[in-house]
């Protein structure tokens, strides 16, 4: 049975829409027809986020950027901190909504490619490709067929793995009566918020005006909190930490990432492909997904577009990988101490080459020399101890708690 389209895309996030963005851009020697099937405006469809990366000035989104700093500062839990100024990098900030509407120009120019409301409720892999199983705003069940089938999805569950922690956070985006943020000033990391039991937390502030920044209250522990926790822990941040005076909640949002040493299984069967968080793109140390993403997108995009077979590029090499599962470990057996740990590896290592590290891109000498400023000695049982270690099951636990309404927080308290 023939395809309906040669690729089909499940999911309009951001993994879904860049893969669309750089198989819909303009050239190539083979013309490919393309589907991105996404859930109908709804409960099933996330709502708007808000995702960071860093790259050099004048990037491919640059014109859809809420903003971009030149400089990243941490602060440590006594309260000391590092300024890292960023020469050929931009720590920058791009909401979902604007890229959103930065890739429907494109696609809207592109005639090969269609756009499906549907609930998918199986993908899978058969002889000829792969099929889409989905549900049509009135009920109808429709098909989806395509000779490749790339899956966005959140993972149900999440692999087997030694290690793993949850990122979790809920941000305010506020508004205060008086200037108090840095505009060149993106504080990555603020520790001097209440630390877990295990784990680590800090805060995070993306200014974008003197009066208005995304403000965040950030975990990575094993389980997230319910909206009262995280309402209680941004409530101390905004009011006990920066001391921003009133302010009013313009919007808020929220999420939980996977942070693991599993292995995310990046193919389904010879057709049917994993994208994004459940293709492996979030980095198990950091969170970050957003620069991988593209790296995959573009990598998939080019070898299509070249009537090339199919090999899906890893997001992160085995050296990156097996980092990441040292420190996840020394994290969640308390080996280091989270706060201090960072804090001191952003004070003895050049910002630029961490960021390097942090996006998966570093080389090994600069690992190398990254790796001499952790505490060895927690760190060398970790590597020791970890090959005995059982990889367990967990569920993926990605919900999101019930909404923190801004109308309940429109003011802070004198």
């Amino acid at each position: 049975m023939p395809a309906d389209f040669d690729v089909v895309i499940v999911g309009a996030g951001a993994a879904g829409l860049s893969l669309a963005h750089h198989l819909c851009a303009p050239g190539g020697a083979v013309p490919l027809s393309v589907a991105l099937v996404d859930a109908p405006p709804g409960p099933l469809r996330a709502p708007p986020r808000t995702w960071c990366f860093w790259e050099p000035p004048g990037g491919a989104y640059d014109s859809s950027l809420a903003a971009s700093w030149p400089q990243l500062r941490v602060r440590a839990a006594d309260g000391s901190c590092t300024v890292s100024r960023l020469l050929r990098l931009r720590y920058k900030m791009l909401r979902s909504d604007a890229f959103e509407a930065l890739v429907e120009q494109r696609l809207s120019r592109t005639p090969a490619l269609r756009r499906i409301e549907a609930t998918v409720s199986a993908v899978r892999d058969v002889p000829y490709g792969g099929e889409v199983l989905t549900q049509d705003a009135y009920g109808e069940r429709v098909l989806v067929r395509g000779r490749l089938v790339f899956d966005s999805r959140p993972p149900r569950r999440l692999p087997p793995a030694r290690t793993t922690l949850l990122q979790h956070f809920t941000g305010w985006f506020v508004r205060t009566e008086r200037p108090v943020f840095d505009q060149a000033t993106a504080d990555l990391m603020d520790f001097r918020t209440q630390q877990p039991a295990r784990g680590l937390s800090f805060g995070y502030v993306l200014p974008l005006d003197p009066h208005t920044a995304l403000v965040e209250y950030t975990e990575f522990s094993p389980f997230p909190l319910d909206a009262e926790g995280y309402r209680r822990s941004l409530r101390h941040y905004t009011d006990e930490v920066l001391r921003l005076g009133p302010f009013h909640v313009t919007a808020q949002e929220h999420g939980v990432i996977p942070m693991t040493d599993g292995h995310f299984p990046y193919r389904q069967g010879r057709s049917v492909c994993r994208i994004g968080t459940a293709g492996g793109a979030t980095r198990p140390s950091t969170g970050y997904t957003f620069a991988a993403v593209q790296r995959q997108s573009r990598a998939i995009a080019a070898q299509l577009r070249a009537g090339q077979p199919l090999r899906m590029p890893l997001p992160y090499g085995r050296r990156a990988r097996a980092m990441d599962a040292v420190m996840l470990r020394a994290l969640d057996t308390g080996r280091v101490d989270g706060a201090d740990f960072f804090s001191r590896l952003f004070r003895g290592v050049p910002g630029e080459r961490l960021l390097r590290f942090m996006d998966g891109s570093s080389r090994l000498h600069e690992d190398l020399l990254i790796g001499l400023r952790t505490p060895m000695v927690p760190m060398l049982r970790t590597v020791v101890e970890l090959p005995f270690r059982p990889r367990r099951e967990r569920p993926a636990t990605l919900a999101s708690p019930s909404p923190i309404s801004p109308t309940d927080h429109e003011e802070s308290p004198p």
